[in-house]
């Protein structure tokens, strides 16, 4: 074997011996990111189920608990017997012979989605933060007044907890609004990565950022700002 050879046959082997440790250390370290309680939804959270995900080591996979009202809510978690890391970044909700009830996959930090065939898409998410998710969702809803910078108040909307598909709510606008928000015309509303979100059937979507607890600024600013001002 020339030297040449045997010098690439080397580093072959040392990047194929180096991939099973890395491996390993990733699936190990998100075992130990999903240990704890989280919530199993539906994308809208009008179902919800508390699972509580743990390190110890049965004969099916790892223990979990879920919480009794579970199958109620979501049928198929009656059929949950444990939890497991599959591959690198898949975490399985298995039955009691270790196939998977449903395979989740990171979306975005903390958020885990899954989905299952005639059913839909369900979340995964830590349990504080989706509670905490909710009480914003509760705290939003509600009668609103949209007001420029100067105060002049030119449109009500009421935000509502109306589920109107695609995570989003119904929201009304009031008479007599201002006829750029009424051209505007927003039908649904939401919160996403801390924005709050009005979405017109036109497919138009304005974008309002909190600058403290009840107050909403359009972004991105302008010289004749508008802002969203919860009703007392």
């Amino acid at each position: 074997m020339s030297v040449r050879r045997f010098s690439i046959v080397a580093v072959l082997l040392a990047i194929a011996g180096g991939a099973g440790p890395a491996s390993s250390q990733d699936a190990s370290s998100l075992k130990q990111e999903m240990i704890g309680q989280w919530e199993l939804a539906t994308t809208e959270r009008s179902k919800t189920c508390v699972v509580t995900l743990k390190g110890d080591a049965t004969a099916q996979g790892l223990k979990l608990e879920l919480e009794p009202s579970c199958p109620a809510a979501l049928p198929f978690t009656k059929d949950i017997a444990a939890w497991n890391i599959k591959g690198l970044d898949i975490v399985r909700l298995q039955n009691a012979a270790g196939e998977p009830v449903i395979d989740f996959t990171e979306v975005e930090s903390g958020i885990f989605e899954g989905h299952r065939t005639g059913e839909g898409v369900y979340i995964l998410q830590n349990l504080a933060a989706a509670r905490a998710l909710a009480k914003s969702m509760d705290q939003m809803i509600g009668d609103w007044s949209m007001v420029r910078g100067n105060g002049q108040a030119i449109c009500g909307l009421t935000l509502t907890n109306t589920e109107a598909g695609q995570d989003n709510f119904q929201v009304f606008l009031k008479p007599k609004c201002d006829p750029a928000v009424t051209a505007f015309a927003p039908t649904v509303w939401r919160l996403d990565h801390g924005q709050m979100l009005l979405m017109s059937e036109k497919g138009e979507t304005w974008q309002f950022e909190a600058d403290d607890n009840a107050q909403w600024r359009k972004v991105p600013d302008t010289a004749a700002p508008l802002i969203m001002l919860r009703d007392q």
